[in-house]
């Protein structure tokens, strides 16, 4: 599958700027919406730095670029050679000057090593893009209960059956701990990274706590945030923020954790179907989690997310920033009658949002009441990216 709204995107920054990244965990789809790129281009070459014959083809990469320069140069797990970004300087430099565009397509799994040595020698020479996993845009209705239930990586997601979907992300998850982030660097054991993982999975869309969660392991507060750190930058994991400005309420400041991927969550917590997911007391967080993850990837640029949380008790699960001074208020419910709070009310007023929803699971779309429209995640997202919600 492709992600139809990337690839006009990821087009269109290849033919304004001289490099692009395209950056997404592994088995997203990365490679595939890169060569499906390549195949509009009037030449291009592929180079995959885990496979050792396409490594040593930049022994000297100079010389190889040099070699390629009319070429669109795509360049798979980027953050395999981090030494090759003070050579791909040098090359966007000369490419810039002649004036020309989607030189360089690089991939990556990684964003903290990606952004940290690309922002070390391409600042201001490289445009990024995220690519999530299947979203419900993507699939389509038909297809929402299996995309929340078996997450949105396209293997599991299209597998036959739940049993080889859920045999895959078990694969995926276990290649992750004990392959793919010891060749990042970190030495931790992968028994350690999987107790956090799935600690992280017990409190998915709760407030982290990493005192409770160090208190377990056995390690200092530090050791958590490292942790933590490390599950964000491989893009498994999202730190949602609080919202910040200045109310005079005391706001609650520690940020919420959602896995990125429902059907990683489900793994990690043994659930195996829909109707075992219904019976579970994460059904509600998981579907919050998913609408999320869902909004996000289809908010406009220049836009950002956050909750919002006084220590009284006003609280909205997601509020959006976005152009034109707009300031959205989202409560995420699961269920067919969804009813709001007073406190969402309260936080509506505090933050003076300029509209107010409630995403539930009907198909309907009706008012709550004066100021709060009832709305299913499909038409939400169609009106957020047609800009008439």
């Amino acid at each position: 599958m492709i992600a139809r709204q990337i690839l006009p995107l990821l087009k269109a920054r290849l033919s304004e700027r001289s490099a692009v990244a395209l950056l997404g965990p592994r088995q997203v789809g990365k490679t595939t919406l890169a060569l499906t790129v390549a195949d509009s281009m009037p030449s291009s070459v592929y180079l995959d730095l885990e496979s050792e014959s396409d490594l040593a083809k930049l022994s000297d990469p100079e010389l190889y670029l040099s070699k390629h320069e009319d070429d669109c140069v795509i360049l798979d797990e980027i953050q395999r050679k981090p030494g090759l970004f003070q050579t791909l300087r040098g090359s966007i430099d000369r490419i810039r000057r002649q004036k020309k565009n989607g030189r360089f397509l690089l991939l990556g799994s990684a964003s903290l090593d990606l952004l940290r040595q690309s922002s070390e020698s391409l600042a201001g020479r490289i445009s990024y893009i995220e690519l999530s996993p299947l979203t419900l845009e993507e699939v389509g209705q038909k297809h929402a209960s299996a995309l929340w239930v078996r997450g949105g990586f396209p293997e599991s997601f299209t597998a036959k059956t739940d049993a080889a979907s859920m045999s895959w992300r078990r694969d995926f998850i276990r290649t992750y701990l004990e392959r793919d982030i010891p060749q990042l660097g970190p030495r931790i054991p992968a028994e350690t990274l999987r107790r956090f993982w799935t600690m992280l999975a017990h409190r998915h869309g709760g407030l982290h706590n990493a005192a409770t969660i160090a208190q377990s392991l056995g390690v200092d507060g530090k050791t958590v945030a490292s942790y933590l750190d490390l599950f964000v930058d491989l893009l498994l994991v999202r730190r949602l923020e609080p919202w910040h400005q200045n109310v005079g309420k005391r706001l609650v400041k520690s940020p919420k954790i959602y896995f990125r991927d429902t059907g990683l969550l489900h793994c990690l917590l043994g659930i195996d179907t829909e109707d075992d997911l219904l019976g579970h007391p994460v059904v509600g967080a998981s579907w919050e989690g998913h609408v999320i993850e869902n909004i996000i990837a289809a908010m406009p640029e220049g836009a950002h997310c956050y909750f919002y949380r006084t220590s009284a008790g006003a609280e909205i699960d997601l509020v959006m920033e976005l152009p034109k001074r707009r300031r959205w208020a989202v409560e995420i419910k699961k269920g067919l009658a969804p009813t709001v709070s007073k406190g969402f009310h309260i936080g509506c007023a505090d933050i003076k949002a300029t509209r107010q929803w409630v995403i539930y699971s009907g198909g309907e779309t009706y008012p709550l009441d004066a100021k709060t429209t009832a709305i299913s995640l499909g038409k939400f997202i169609r009106g957020l990216r047609t800009d008439e919600t």
